[in-house]
């Protein structure tokens, strides 16, 4: 008999009902979520966010390499083509001439006219300085345009006017250029300066104020050179010679009347 009544179950108290061993599982899911699926959601959207700024940054360093690009790649030309624009390479030339260093001293640079001849073509002069004598300086010059590829070249109106002082005028060309050299003893006054004669100095007592020699060289566009073409004709026969003479007499006679 006791062994029966410890069997049974104690009585439930009036007015309750069993619940189901997963209910309060059933309840949180349903009602609020628990604090660990509140991170979760937490973490997710910190990734989303990550993602998002690292594709914006990253968009934005594609950015400025494709704007460095299109600098670098238009910046690079332009400097060059300024650079032509500004810079004759005809005095790159006349820069690796083979001369010492003696002979090129104090350069001085003019340009004037229009490398494309639009008005006037392009005339570049330099004139430079010398330690020593013009016949030297002379020599040197001309055995340097010489391995340079340029030719003498012989032809009036080389020099073009009377020289007044001791030097040498010879005339060179190559290609679609003539140059004109001229080495001779060097004044007592500076060099002119961008075309313009540069004030005269104060005589100096000093013996050797004016010792060495001053050069010159100046390039023209054979096309614009009047040297180049035909040249006019010095015949003193054709001189003051009219080629369309008129007649002394006249080839109608003098006019008669007719009898009446």
């Amino acid at each position: 008999m006791a062994r029966a009544a410890a069997a049974v179950p104690p009585a439930e108290p009036t007015g309750t009902r069993p619940e189901p061993a997963d209910g309060p599982a059933l309840r949180r899911a349903g009602a609020e979520p628990t604090p660990a699926a509140g991170e979760a959601g937490r973490l997710r959207g910190a990734r989303s966010e990550l993602r998002r700024q690292m594709r914006e940054r990253r968009r934005l360093r594609l950015g400025v390499l494709a704007l460095v690009s299109l600098v670098l790649l238009g910046a690079v030309p332009l400097y060059f083509g300024l650079r032509a624009l500004s810079h004759d390479p005809v005095f790159d030339t006349l820069d690796g001439l083979a001369v010492p260093s003696w002979a090129t001293q104090k350069p001085v640079d003019h340009v004037s006219g229009s490398r494309w001849c639009l008005e006037d073509c392009r005339l570049r002069e330099r004139t430079v300085q010398s330690q020593k004598a013009w016949k030297e300086t002379a020599q040197v010059y001309e055995t340097a345009l010489a391995s340079d590829g340029w030719r003498r070249w012989k032809v009036d109106r080389c020099p073009e006017q009377e020289q007044q002082v001791k030097g040498s005028y010879t005339c060179w060309r190559r290609d679609e250029l003539t140059l004109d050299l001229w080495v001779r003893d060097r004044p007592c006054v500076p060099p002119p300066v961008d075309g313009e004669p540069a004030p005269s100095p104060a005589p100096s007592p000093a013996a050797g104020a004016c010792a060495g020699s001053l050069v010159s060289v100046k390039v023209r566009n054979a096309i614009d050179d009047e040297r180049t073409g035909p040249q006019p004709s010095t015949d003193p026969s054709l001189t003051g010679e009219d080629p369309f003479p008129t007649l002394s007499d006249d080839p109608l006679g003098e006019l008669t009347r007719s009898p009446s």
